[in-house]
């Protein structure tokens, strides 16, 4: 059984280490945070709880005269998990809004829940392009992948390379990389010369990275989920591809800003593509860098970020609302909302209830001792290409 954690109020406040601000309104609006918090994707949840609830604890718990209360569920990272909790949230538990959703599946499973009950679902990570249409309740805080793919396709072949493989982990988000890297940098005149899967879970890169080797490709642009790049970076290193010629570039989440001061050397000098760095020179995002590593001894990455947001965007639609959080208000009130985030302007696409924000091309560098991902070039106001 997998073990799942409840947490509300200060309760919630307290795990984290800091404690929650009294509040005179005693309308509380219950939002269920599903998260991974234990197994494989545990750092995402952890990300993501922290960075909702920095929201809340620094720039305002309530709207509207609502106390927003989140209430923390740990789904392990498994979709039947998700769906029992998010149906057993909207019935029984008191639950108004759905929020976070580390993986693909995860938001999938409980999108029928959220459709059936008419509560708004804010997804804030799972970057499938395709999960906003799988319920009209549904909002996006974090990104889509073609979003960032696109932008790096497009870079990739403005630098020169002509000719390129794809390396991509074998579910949604690998899928959607692999497909919308081939279609632009196809459009900008590159040819990809092999496409290769690899697995979700427990990968070995060995055998794939042999087939680089032997195709000897221009580059290699690799989509990796959070928390894989390390493993990965080593086998390439190990294999000599570093000093191959082969230049590789990679979707920022290979470098996650929690895993990259732990990378070592084989990550200096590679090329990512993200919607969000640690580093970004802002004051915006210095201070909430500065607060996020005070409250929690860690980085904040783009999953603490999305969440951020979500919270966000969730206290401006009940102001706009009146207080109101029946989900067909909360979402309309969410369509078209423009906000300045530690990432940048960032937008709610009124039709597609997605996500426009600014994506960087960064290069991880070696800054006071310590590894992070620079940006050095941006592309402001993107949309997701497969719904433009």
């Amino acid at each position: 059984m997998h073990r799942r954690t409840l947490l509300t109020g200060a309760a919630a406040a307290l795990a984290g280490g800091f404690a929650a601000p009294a509040l005179a309104q005693d309308r509380a609006l219950k939002v269920g945070l599903i998260l991974p918090l234990t197994g494989p994707f545990a750092a995402y949840g952890q990300q993501m709880q922290a960075g909702f609830q920095q929201y809340l604890d620094t720039q305002g718990a309530a709207a509207a005269g609502r106390r927003i209360e989140p209430v923390i569920a740990d789904d392990g990272g498994i979709a039947d998990t998700t769906r029992r909790i998010a149906q057993e949230m909207v019935t029984s538990g008191g639950i108004e809004v759905l929020g976070g959703f580390g993986l693909t599946p995860l938001a999938l499973a409980a999108a029928p829940v959220s459709a059936r009950a008419g509560v708004a679902q804010i997804v804030m990570v799972a970057a499938t392009s395709a999960v906003t249409e799988a319920s009209p309740m549904i909002v996006r805080t974090s990104y889509t992948t073609p979003q960032v793919t696109s932008v790096i396709a497009r870079w990739m072949a403005g630098d020169g390379i002509g000719q390129a493989m794809t390396l991509v982990t074998d579910y949604g988000p690998g899928h959607d990389a692999e497909a919308s890297f081939a279609k632009v940098f196809a459009e900008a005149g590159g040819t990809v010369a092999g496409s290769l899967r690899v697995p979700l879970r427990d990968p070995d890169f060995a055998a794939f990275l042999q087939r680089v080797v032997d195709a000897k490709p221009q580059a290699l642009f690799v989509f990796l989920p959070s928390g894989i790049g390390a493993p990965f970076l080593k086998q390439w290193v190990e294999r000599g591809l570093d000093r191959s010629g082969i230049r590789l570039v990679a979707d920022g989440s290979v470098t996650d800003d929690i895993v990259l001061p732990q990378m070592g050397d084989a990550a200096l000098g590679l090329v990512t593509g993200l919607h969000y760095s640690a580093a970004l020179p802002t004051e915006a995002n210095r201070a909430f860098v500065a607060t996020f590593m005070e409250r929690n001894r860690t980085r904040p990455n783009f999953m603490a970020v999305s969440a951020y947001d979500g919270a966000r965007l969730l206290a401006e639609a009940l102001g706009r609302t009146g207080g109101d959080a029946t989900g067909a208000a909360l979402v309309e009130a969410m369509k078209g909302a423009r906000l300045e985030s530690p990432r940048g302007p960032i937008e709610i696409d009124a039709a597609t209830r997605d996500i426009v924000q600014t994506i960087y091309m960064m290069r991880v560098e070696a800054v006071d001792g310590q590894l992070w991902n620079v940006p050095f070039h941006s592309y402001p106001a993107v949309r997701d290409p497969a719904k433009a």
